[in-house]
């Protein structure tokens, strides 16, 4: 098979390769979370002196006014075509700390997983497509194609800075296309292939009733309580089956294409076991499957919600104030300022009027994201991955959202083929995260083989390939 004498030298490198991302995991890179400044600086020059090492150029850290990307370039493979590199190296906060097994940020192997905060989240893919370009480079002195390492530091924050860095560094991330090392896996042995996922918009809501928190026995059943009024308006937003209620949200049934039902239908799911091993139940739009809800349908959920006293005893309070955080993933054919104006008319119209609603939006929203099924990114994918397995792969849509898809799409015309090798039980955002060593393995072979298979068409041929493949965004 083509890149077999790369994937044999990262093979027998495994143990050498876990230890590189091991120190890669002990670096606390929480970008949400100031008091972890230092661990995102430490992870920037960890990448820096990698990608100086691995042998990029031009590497760099791009600033955008947030926690900059990392970037470097390899530009000796010419008349291929040049593709951007993606990976993440922030990561979500460890809390609650008290539940993890082992402590967060020191990497531990127990049945061949590797457990630690970023462990699938995204560092073990991204170290996949680092180890990867080092060994075309090591192993033949090139690679088969041109490639532009981008690395960013805000994924976990909604990606706040990403339009900026794009924008100013527009010339520098010129690309045929883009391989995202995030983006996991949707079953560990039917092999599938991202073709888009669902956008996001998000943003805080408060409400206040009064100027002070208020003495419940003076005041009960006298005035409004801000709590008892949020739970109000966040009763407004969905109807008793959980589809949601807010005029604008809902795209009408028949939206959903005859084909991408029946391309869902072909991935096996177990919607009973789904729910389960999570301890929760079903609930959401009538008409749909959970796997359908979960990727071609729209969902509308409260993050957090606080208010008045929560700490230990009871205290006998009218809160004068609430909060709530709120997200809605988006579906393709929604624009993310329509249904944002959509959500913010109907929480002003069901707040009462002598009750003060605050909204703060962060403008952070991105449309949701769609790769054409004929983009050469996802035919060399194919080709590769039946090849590995002996399966034909699934075409699937991620539940979630992945913002830098849609960025590069709309200011730079660059495709993304998500080509990441987490699994979804593997508790990102939660305690005891972890990426299978199976995976790595997986990884290893694998990214070699797309990037030799892209190679094999030149830089016309791929982006005759791509324009003819392109669709209209509805």
């Amino acid at each position: 098979m083509k890149a077999d004498e790369v994937v044999h030298d990262m093979l027998d490198r495994q143990d050498q390769i876990v230890d590189r991302l091991c120190a890669f995991l002990r670096l606390p890179s929480v970008s949400t979370d100031p008091a972890f400044i230092g661990g995102m600086r430490d992870a920037q020059a960890f990448l820096v002196n990698w990608l100086e090492r691995i042998g990029l150029s031009d590497v760099q850290l791009l600033d955008g006014g947030g926690h900059p990307a990392v970037y470097g370039a390899w530009n000796g493979a010419p008349g291929k075509p040049t593709l951007l590199i993606y990976g993440h190296y922030d990561v979500q906060p460890p809390d609650p700390v008290e539940a993890w097994f082992t402590p967060p940020f020191e990497p531990t192997i127990r049945g061949g997983r590797l457990y630690a905060r970023g462990a699938s989240d995204v560092k073990g893919s991204t170290a996949i497509a680092l180890e990867t370009i080092a060994a075309f480079l090591k192993v033949r002195g090139a690679c088969p194609v041109n490639v532009k390492v981008f690395l960013e530091g805000e994924e976990e924050t909604n990606s706040p800075s990403l339009r900026l860095i794009v924008e100013r560094y527009g010339d520098l991330l010129q690309a045929d296309g883009m391989i995202s090392a995030d983006g996991s896996r949707a079953h560990p042995e039917i092999p599938t292939i991202n073709v888009g996922s669902r956008g996001i918009v998000e943003f805080e809501i408060s409400v206040r009733t009064a100027d002070k928190d208020l003495h419940s026995g003076r005041y009960g059943g006298a005035v409004r309580n801000a709590v008892h009024e949020m739970a109000r308006i966040i009763a407004s937003l969905h109807d008793e089956d959980g589809a949601i209620a807010v005029p604008g949200l809902l795209p009408v049934v028949s939206s959903v294409s005859v084909d991408a039902r029946a391309e869902t239908a072909r991935f096996a799911f177990d919607e009973v076991a789904f729910v389960k091993d999570v301890g929760a139940q079903a609930h959401g739009e009538p008409g749909f499957s959970t796997r359908e809800r979960l990727t071609l349908r729209p969902a509308l959920d409260i993050n957090g919600m606080w208010g008045g006293y929560t700490g230990f005893g009871s205290k006998t309070v009218i809160s004068s104030t609430a909060h709530a955080k709120l997200s809605l993933r988006i579906v393709p054919g929604q624009d993310p300022d329509q249904v944002s104006n959509a959500l913010k008319f109907h929480l002003r119209a069901v707040c009462p009027p002598d009750v003060e609603l605050s909204i703060d939006d962060p403008g952070t929203g991105s449309r949701a994201f769609d790769l054409p099924t004929g983009h050469p990114l996802v035919l060399a994918a194919k080709k590769v991955l039946s090849e590995a397995t002996g399966q034909e792969p699934i075409l699937v849509r991620l539940a979630a959202s992945i913002p830098i898809t849609v960025i590069f799409q709309e200011l730079l015309g660059v495709q993304t083929l998500m080509f990441g090798f987490a699994l979804p039980d593997e508790d990102i955002h939660s305690p005891n995260e972890f990426f299978r060593l199976a995976s790595l393995a997986e990884g290893l072979s694998a990214w070699p083989r797309l990037l030799e298979q892209i190679g094999e068409y030149s830089a016309d041929e791929f982006r005759s390939m791509a324009i003819a493949a392109e669709k209209p965004l509805t």
